[in-house]
């Protein structure tokens, strides 16, 4: 049992790590232009720089594909992991977190990524779609409204934890929202000094 959990538990890692690390963002731009979007912009292999070099249309697909990202693992570790292994959602709780990890800190891309976003909404969605869901809303109707792709970001994330509890999801599931609050909010410490001085860029 105890040699199961654990070679269990790696493979989870393992997997939702390398899927994370997949640099959406990165291989469309390479494709489509030849330039490296590391070099570009905020230098976040992200749907938001994507849009900087490819437009709104991109934006949306690069988005779509991490979130899709972002839910894969996490799908996988719900449906085939074993009942009795996976007390208290904790392995689907480790594929989030680790799949988000890799999308911010690629293997590829000597780990330097994006800001999990998308990624991390998509891994939301894979554990409750309803919170999912109410959290792509919140974020759509904040970005709307104050045009900063990054306030809706932000604010989105932090209520995450909220509407878990709210939604009577098991506490692993809370406990990863506010990790995944607190990491991405890490992450996005140069877009919150920005938006302090009024410097952040808008969404047109």
């Amino acid at each position: 049992m105890a040699f199961a959990l654990i070679i269990t538990g790696f493979t989870v890692v393992l997997l939702s790590y390398l899927t994370g690390s997949i640099p959406t963002g990165y291989i469309i731009v390479k494709a489509k232009t030849g330039q490296d979007i590391r070099n570009i912009g905020s230098g976040s292999t992200g749907a938001t720089n994507v849009k900087r070099v490819l437009g709104k249309k991109w934006f949306f697909i690069v988005m779509l594909l991490d979130a899709l990202k972002g839910a894969l693992p996490v799908v996988l570790a719900k449906l085939f992991i074993p009942a009795q292994y996976n007390i208290w959602g904790i392995f689907p709780v480790i594929a989030s977190i680790f799949v988000i990890i890799g999308h911010s800190k690629p293997i590829f891309l000597q780990f330097k990524g994006g800001k999990s976003v998308a990624s991390g909404v998509g891994t939301i969605l894979a554990l409750n779609i309803y919170a999912g869901l109410l959290i792509a809303l919140i974020w759509g109707i904040i970005t709307y409204i104050s045009k900063y792709v990054s306030l809706g970001s932000i604010t989105a994330l932090i209520l995450s934890p909220f509407l878990m509890y709210l939604l009577g999801n098991p506490p692993a599931y809370i406990v990863y929202c506010a990790l995944a609050a607190i990491y991405i909010v890490y992450l996005h410490r140069e877009n919150i000094k920005r938006l302090i001085k009024g410097e952040e860029n808008k969404v047109r």
